[in-house]
């Protein structure tokens, strides 16, 4: 090989390997590029983690249904005793006297808690906040499942929320501990416009099961259609408390949501 020729083969060695570099980084950013689409593809595909019956789910707002012909009696008092970090969520727990007469049950209500993000998906869509209000019939004896009914309310930025601004600030900054409340401080009637929790008709509703364990499959779910709002820094401040504890979705199975 002449000096000449050894010379621009030296010269174009550089230039070769940069190609070469830039070459695997583009293919780098691809294969991460896939990975990330396939992630978000995934989260809204449903997931099959104990059984048939689980929550959440993928809501469908724009497919037909019936008119929901169920029947709720509320006899609320909204009293909230306390307010609690629990590290994995934010709860507050209700003073004893507020129930739900459903279908010949009467369940009483236990306690709220938050998720971020949100849980149920409506249309495929997460929204940053879902609150869950759980209230339950204990049961009879020690073979038989307590059984629940637990209102789902889902939260957009928007608007600073009154209901939330009421017990932001008394969380308790040390994990595993509880604030009291005074009586009357936080109202729960302050998140629902015109009463419309006592309107059956603003719900979806389906049957499924808790999210956490032991995810127990005896709930009758009441999905809020309505998307509240709350300010970008309520919803960043319980986030903050509590990260990311939300269930995958899971699959309907032929259940009807109503």
């Amino acid at each position: 090989m002449s000096h000449k020729k050894s010379k621009l083969l030296l010269l174009s060695l550089p230039l070769l390997l940069s190609s070469c570099a830039q070459h695997n980084q583009d293919i780098t950013n691809a294969q991460h590029s896939v990975a990330s689409e396939t992630q978000e593809e995934l989260y809204i595909l449903p997931g099959l983690d104990h059984g048939l019956v689980q929550s959440p789910i993928n809501i469908y707002s724009f497919k037909e249904r019936e008119s929901n012909h169920h029947k709720i009696t509320f006899h609320f008092q909204d009293e909230i005793k306390a307010i609690e970090n629990l590290g994995h969520t934010v709860q507050l727990d209700f003073a004893q006297g507020s129930t739900i007469n459903y279908e010949d049950l009467t369940y009483s209500f236990k306690q709220m808690h938050f998720h971020t993000p949100s849980e149920h998906l409506i249309d495929g869509v997460t929204y940053p906040m879902e609150m869950h209000i759980v209230t339950n019939v204990p049961p009879k004896n020690s073979t038989e499942k307590p059984r629940y009914l637990v209102i789902g309310v889902l939260f957009k930025m928007g608007q600073t929320n009154k209901f939330l601004d009421e017990f932001i600030n008394l969380i308790p900054k040390k994990v595993h501990s509880v604030a009291p409340l005074n009586p009357g401080s936080v109202k729960l009637h302050d998140l629902f416009p015109d009463d419309e929790e006592t309107n059956v008709e603003n719900f979806y509703h389906y049957r499924g099961s808790l999210t956490t364990a032991p995810y127990t499959e005896a709930v009758e779910w009441f999905v809020l259609k309505h998307i509240i709002e709350a300010s970008p820094e309520q919803i960043k401040k319980i986030s903050a408390i509590e990260g990311n504890n939300a269930r995958h979705i899971q699959g309907v199975f032929g259940r009807s949501i109503d």
